[in-house]
């Protein structure tokens, strides 16, 4: 596996690999990688003749009171993991390298990036459509993967795709939980023990709402009050939001007619953990 730091060195490489009729399938984390990032990568793998991840923790969607400095970073495992799971390039730039002096443009969807995540958490789809679309300059993917955990994340990054011409296929993967269903991620290192069995709350909410669902309950209402009770049973949990959303928009629907996105987020301490299901 090539360990890349340079713009202009990944781009000089994806550039030779487009021009030798190469697909080249790409990953962007922000590192400390699980098993949600190794699915990803192994999709990856299995559909394009390269494939290139990058580890970059971007400062842009961080606000000033979130744990930029303290994300959990460990490059020596992550780069022994990304090879493993079949990795051709890792791209792995410094801030400075993505945000050079006097850097001043950024890009936004209007409206999509101010709902659920976006209103605890102003700025942050600017800050990620803005490093997406400059890795997608960089990288030049003809797929990008990622996980449905951030389901927001990928409405938001596939309408940007869409809006802006943007030549990729866009790959939603499925969730990867931990065996006792809590969704991986690399902020669950920060739960202490109580707060991590608390956490499962998240899980179990969700199955109840998608439970309620199949059983033929169509009003958002009465859905949103059934995990929201769920939700509160976690005494050291905050709800931040529990809501049905459609697909596109991420608008509040009132009847489930059509597929929806059952999506919640939760703190416990300073730890904000997101989950969410959809329901079709």
């Amino acid at each position: 596996m090539r360990i890349i730091t340079s713009k202009q060195e990944m781009r000089c490489l994806a550039q030779k690999a487009r021009g030798q009729g190469q697909s080249i399938g790409f990953v962007p984390t922000m590192g400390y990688l699980h098993s949600g990032h190794i699915s990803l990568m192994e999709a990856a793998r299995e559909q394009n003749s390269l494939v290139a991840a990058s580890i970059f923790v971007n400062p842009t969607q961080f606000g000033p009171n979130e744990d930029l400095a303290r994300y959990p970073r460990n490059f020596a495992s992550d780069s022994a993991l990304a090879a493993k799971a079949g990795v051709d390039v890792l791209f792995c730039p410094e801030a400075m390298e993505m945000y050079p002096q006097g850097y001043v443009s950024y890009v936004e969807t209007e409206g999509l990036g101010k709902r659920l995540c976006g209103k605890s958490r102003p700025g942050h789809f600017r800050g990620v459509c803005t490093v997406v679309l400059k890795l997608f300059n960089i990288v030049q993917p003809h797929r990008a993967y990622f996980g449905q955990k951030d389901a927001q994340q990928f409405i938001i990054l596939k309408r940007m795709a869409r809006d802006l011409d943007l030549d990729i296929e866009m790959v939603s993967m499925p969730i990867v939980r931990e065996a006792d269903g809590l969704a991986m991620s690399s902020r669950n290192v920060y739960l202490n023990a109580e707060e991590r069995r608390q956490a499962l709350v998240l899980s179990r909410a969700l199955g109840k709402g998608k439970r309620l669902f199949a059983a033929g309950e169509r009003d958002a209402a009465a859905l949103q009050k059934a995990v929201q009770s769920e939700l509160a049973i976690a005494t050291l949990g905050r709800t931040d939001y529990a809501e049905i959303v459609d697909m596109d928009e991420l608008l509040p629907i009132v009847k489930l007619d059509k597929p929806a996105l059952l999506a919640l987020a939760m703190y416990f301490g300073k730890t904000r953990l997101i989950d969410n299901t959809i329901l079709i």
